[in-house]
């Protein structure tokens, strides 16, 4: 009796259906991922950062700080990570074509913004040979700022600031190996050196 109402059980539990949920794995609900930052023609949001180059670590009294930028050009390009495949091709990029995307002069200031520690940053800045300071953003403070933001890096962003400090341009999704970004990039920036 005992092993007919065991085996009954077994039989009960194996027959019964599936709930639709224990059918299906859990899916997670797709979230939207919401593009903010300062559009062409609105204030740049004021920030300060500290910096790193290829030969140095900024003091701290020398924090990038963009509003002391008035009166020139500033390229902001947020990235998601030094020494990543991507990565390094922009700033080399920038690099191979700084005369061309920027000109000549010091009338524009070109800067890369990642989550990155200072030191990682002057090991890729000195890797690549960049004529260029890294701003380091490990809380994406800045980053949330511009719509940058990433889950756990930022987004790969490139915004042109004005010399009256309005926003000139902005791409949301710069492409690393796309000739096209850096043509736009180009004329962007041609455009606000013209005034």
């Amino acid at each position: 009796m005992q092993k007919y109402s065991m085996l009954m059980a077994i039989a009960a539990i194996t027959a019964a259906p599936l709930t639709a949920q224990e059918q299906q794995p859990a899916r997670r609900t797709p979230t939207a991922v919401v593009v903010s930052g300062p559009d062409a023609g609105q204030r740049a949001p004021d920030f300060q950062l500290p910096w790193a180059s290829k030969d140095s670590i900024g003091l701290v009294e020398d924090d990038f700080v963009l509003r002391n930028l008035r009166g020139r050009t500033v390229v902001l390009a947020f990235y998601p990570a030094d020494f990543t495949t991507g990565c390094t091709a922009e700033m080399k990029a920038f690099t191979d074509r700084y005369a061309e995307l920027f000109g000549e002069g010091d009338d524009v200031v070109v800067v890369g913004i990642s989550a990155d520690s200072l030191e990682t940053h002057r090991r890729f800045a000195e890797s690549l040979g960049l004529p260029f300071r890294l701003l380091s953003d490990p809380d994406q403070r800045v980053a949330r700022l511009y719509g940058s933001k990433g889950d756990t890096r930022p987004r790969r962003t490139v915004y042109v600031i004005g010399p009256d400090g309005e926003v000139r341009y902005r791409d949301m999704r710069f492409g690393a190996l796309d000739p096209r970004s850096y043509d736009a990039l180009k004329q962007a920036v041609q455009a606000s050196r013209a005034g």
